[in-house]
Order: C-alpha cells, then sequence, then structure tokens
C-alpha cells in the first residue's frame, strides 16, 4: 500500500508537471505573438485560476513610481488601489510571506472596508535585478501541490509575464521615440529649409563694387543671419545678426526678424525707424526671453556714404586703403530686451575705393587657445589687415584657417560663424 501510495502521489505530480509546461507553453506563445498587455494579464490571471486554483488574485505592476492594479480577480479591492515605492520598500525582503503580518491600512473605497487585505494569504514580490517590479497578492490556492512548487510556479509565471509587460511597454517607448525623433527631424529640415531662404541668393559683384558671405552654422540649425538688399541703383542694405540659443524657435525668431526688415524696407523708413520698430517686433514675439544682436547699414554707392546702426553686436571693421582700421560701434543695445529703445544716434563713415567692410559675428572670434586667451575683435583684424587685398573667398578662408590654429579646439567652433564682407573697387 505505502508504495501504490506513493505511486499515485508520483503521478499525480507528473501530472501537475505537465500542467505547469502547458501553461508556460500558453503564456509563451502568447507573448511570441505580440499579444497586448491586456491579453497577457488576462492569460496570467485564467493560468493561476485554473493551474492552481488561486481563488483571489490582484497584480500591482510598477509603472513610473506607483504599483498599479492590473489583474484584479476575486477581491473586493477598488480600482485604482496603488501603492508607491516607499510603501512597498520594506515588504517581504526575503521572498513570498503572509499578508496579514504586512498589516495594510484599511481602504476606504473597498466594499468591506479593512477586511479586503484579509481575502489573499500570500504576498509575492516579483523582482528582477534585485529590484521589486510587481507584487502577486493571492488568495485561496488548491492543495494539490506543495506550497513551495505552488510558489515556484507562480513566481516563474509572474517573471515571464512581467519580462513580456516590460518588453512591449520598452517597444512602445521605442516606437514613440521613433515617431518623436521623426517630428524632431521633420522640423529641424523645416528649420534648415525657411533658413536657407533667409539667406541672399545671389550677392552683388560688378566692376565697382564686390560682397561675400560665408556661414558655417555650429549645429544643425544656427541662429545667425545675413542679407544683402539692393533698395535702388544706388544703395544697399547690409545686415549680420545673431539671435540668442539655437534650434527651431530661434531659427523661426530670426525668419520674423527678416520678415520685418523686408517689409520695413519697403516703406522707404528710415534706418533709426526700422530699427526701433525691428525692436517692437522681436520683444513681441520673444516676451523678452530671447535678443537678436544686428548690425544694419546703408551704403550708397554714388556718394561712398555708409549709415549704420550697431544694435549690440559685435563692431564691425572698416579698412581705408590707407590710415587705420575703424570699428563700427555707433548705435544702441540688443534687440527684444526692452519694449522701447532708449535715444541712439545712427552712425556715419565712408567707404573710399580699396576700402574694405567686414561684418561677422562673436563665433568667429569667441574662441580660446589652452591658455585661455581669447582670440577676439585683435586677432580678426591682425588677420585682416595680413590678408585684406586677397579674394574675399581667400581672405575668408584665411580668417577661419587662422582661428583653428589658435583656438585650443581647433576647427570646432563652439558656435555658428558669419561674415559678410563688401569691397569697394
Amino acid at each position: 500500500m505505502p508504495q501504490a501510495a506513493a505511486l499515485v502521489g508520483l503521478e499525480k505530480r507528473l501530472f501537475l508537471k505537465e500542467r505547469e509546461l502547458g501553461a508556460l507553453l500558453e503564456i509563451t506563445q502568447a507573448i511570441t505573438q505580440d499579444s497586448t498587455e491586456a491579453d497577457l494579464y488576462k492569460i496570467y490571471q485564467f493560468t493561476l485560476i485554473g493551474q492552481l486554483g488561486v481563488r483571489q488574485l490582484a497584480l500591482f505592476v510598477l509603472d513610473d513610481d506607483a504599483f498599479e492594479l492590473q489583474v484584479n480577480y476575486g477581491t473586493s479591492l477598488p480600482a485604482g488601489t496603488r501603492f508607491t515605492r516607499a510603501e512597498v520598500g520594506a515588504w517581504c525582503p526575503g521572498g513570498p510571506c503572509p499578508v496579514a503580518d504586512l498589516q495594510l491600512d484599511p481602504l476606504p473605497d473597498a466594499r468591506q472596508g479593512a477586511a479586503a487585505w484579509q481575502e489573499f494569504e500570500l504576498l509575492v514580490p516579483v523582482r528582477q535585478q534585485e529590484t521589486v517590479q510587481a507584487l502577486a497578492f493571492v488568495g485561496t490556492m488548491q492543495g494539490d501541490y506543495a506550497s513551495q512548487e505552488a510558489l515556484a510556479f507562480l513566481e516563474t509565471l509572474s517573471n515571464i509575464l512581467l519580462g513580456a509587460v516590460l518588453s512591449r511597454r520598452l517597444a512602445r517607448q521605442r516606437e514613440t521615440l521613433l515617431v518623436a525623433e521623426a517630428t524632431v527631424r521633420r522640423e529641424i529640415e523645416i528649420a534648415q529649409q525657411v533658413q536657407q531662404l533667409l539667406f541672399p541668393q545671389r550677392l552683388p559683384n560688378d566692376a565697382h563694387l564686390a560682397v561675400y558671405a560665408t556661414y558655417q552654422p555650429h549645429t544643425e540649425i544656427g541662429g545667425d543671419y545675413y542679407d544683402v538688399v539692393e533698395l535702388d541703383a544706388d544703395r544697399l542694405l547690409l545686415c549680420v545678426a545673431d539671435v540668442s540659443g539655437k534650434g527651431v524657435s530661434a531659427s523661426l525668431l530670426m525668419s520674423n526678424f527678416q520678415a520685418g526688415l523686408r517689409t520695413l524696407l519697403r516703406t522707404d523708413a528710415d534706418l533709426a525707424t526700422v530699427v526701433r520698430e525691428l525692436n517692437h517686433l522681436i520683444f513681441s514675439n520673444a516676451a523678452g526671453e530671447k535678443f537678436i544682436t544686428a548690425f544694419v547699414a546703408i551704403f550708397d554707392r554714388r556718394t561712398g556714404a555708409l549709415t549704420y546702426v550697431n544694435a549690440g553686436h559685435n563692431d564691425p571693421l572698416l579698412l581705408p586703403d590707407a590710415g587705420p582700421a575703424e570699428a563700427l560701434h555707433a548705435g544702441t543695445v540688443m534687440l527684444g530686451i526692452m519694449s522701447e529703445l532708449p535715444p541712439f544716434a545712427v552712425g556715419q563713415t565712408a567707404l573710399p575705393p580699396r576700402s574694405l567692410l567686414f561684418l561677422y559675428t562673436d563665433g568667429l572670434s569667441e574662441v580660446f587657445d589652452a591658455q585661455h586667451q581669447e582670440f577676439g575683435e585683435a586677432g580678426v583684424l591682425d588677420t585682416l589687415v595680413g590678408h585684406r587685398y586677397l579674394p574675399l573667398p581667400r581672405l575668408h578662408r584665411a580668417l577661419l584657417a587662422r582661428t583653428a590654429g589658435f583656438s585650443a579646439e581647433g576647427s570646432r567652433f563652439a558656435d555658428d560663424v558669419t561674415m559678410l564682407s563688401l569691397r569697394v573697387k
């Protein structure tokens, strides 16, 4: 008889093991078939009910910083029951433990109040890499299993489920990230297209005048802008500007600046009015959170006169054929930091034959060597003096090479670099 009883017990355990393997195979197939999280939770619930005879089951899964109720079978727990990480921190440090030992607070919304937790016998924490990722509260289990075997199966099944759920969450996050990256990439492409449209497509270059520009952005979307507009047969507008910040928002603000500038030029307003209106436009659009430094000038070919306003920008450098260089600093503060500009003067100078006017942004001059010394305006001016009669494209290349040779970072400029040169022949 003892041998027969042992044989019956062995057959029963083999039968149960077969059911376990069948249950694991079922949930594994569900995982490989790309079932949803909801489907996985249902399979988990039905498997535990059918395999272990569980009559009360509540599964809480960690989502961000809280354990959310995802499976709720045969209990009086209200929907929305949750635990914080802090609450769960000290529970069942050695593995499954009796729920009664946790002394959980009553649930005011439960139909049975404090008795809601008494429906459960055990709490099985599901850990991955020593971190609790889920909490399985279980009630009555059938008596065919020894408790350790039942718990081992429950933990195995919970870990498989949790791995599948986390895998789906990661897949959703990756998909969301890919969509977000595609959206950002499209925004960048649009901003780049807008930025390219801001720059003039053709620069004056004839028997009397040569104009050349170089633009080297630091990032995909730079914050620099230059423009050359032939107002009429005699007058030429020159502008170089630099917006604070980078990216799409900076590009959009600069496009507003350019549109405003072009619109104001059509009104034939004087330069002081143009600058005041541009300041009002930038302040209205950026609410004082961004600003633009700008140099705006009108050159009269017929008289050689240059009228300009420097709005907080690097001083352009004027090198006449004979005599000292002149830094063009007359003007006002940067645009967009206040609603109304204080009174300012409009600068006046002359560009005689064989003179060179050089406009640039601070990306060219604000570079430092290994001793933290700045290249600065002095370095720019020294290079201009030594190469001033070179053709303008070669002059710009010489400036970039000289700056890169000086910088501790080499040719990796820390900011956008824009250069705009005008030579009177």
